[in-house]
């Protein structure tokens, strides 16, 4: 399957630490749904949760033999440290940071871009759901 899908993942953290969900929204070429997630992942920071979102998308592709993707996500952090523009100075990233990067070599094409919070409000609220259930 040489298709290439676009990937919008968000973190959330109430609390920063405190509980946290993962959302993410997998599309194919022309916009239909793949799958949709929405994880609670216990007490984390926020930028732990973004990278855990992250990393969940990519076993995904795993799973579904996707080799070439577009990943979207509202850090600019996350972002950053990924396109290595910015140094993961935080120990908590560090072997997440790690994980990512070596999934990313089973890829023949990626990109990740940094897009603000309105564009990414599927993913948000995917994230954010999977903490609100978590009271219901």
């Amino acid at each position: 399957m040489d298709r290439i899908v676009k990937i919008y993942t968000d973190g959330a953290s109430r609390g920063n630490p405190g509980p946290a969900g993962i959302g993410i929204l997998i599309i194919d070429e022309n916009g239909k749904d793949i799958k949709r997630i929405s994880e609670y992942i216990g007490n984390t920071t926020n930028n732990i949760a973004e990278y855990r979102a992250l990393l969940r998308a990519l076993e995904e592709c795993e799973k579904k033999k996707i080799k070439t993707a577009r990943f979207f996500a509202d850090s600019q952090l996350l972002v950053n440290q990924v396109n290595k523009r910015y140094k993961v100075a935080n120990e908590g990233l560090k072997p997440l940071y790690v994980k990512l990067m070596g999934k990313f070599m089973n890829f023949k094409d990626w990109s990740i871009k940094y897009i603000p919070r309105e564009e990414n409000r599927i993913a948000d609220s995917l994230a954010n759901d999977a903490l609100d259930n978590l009271t219901q």
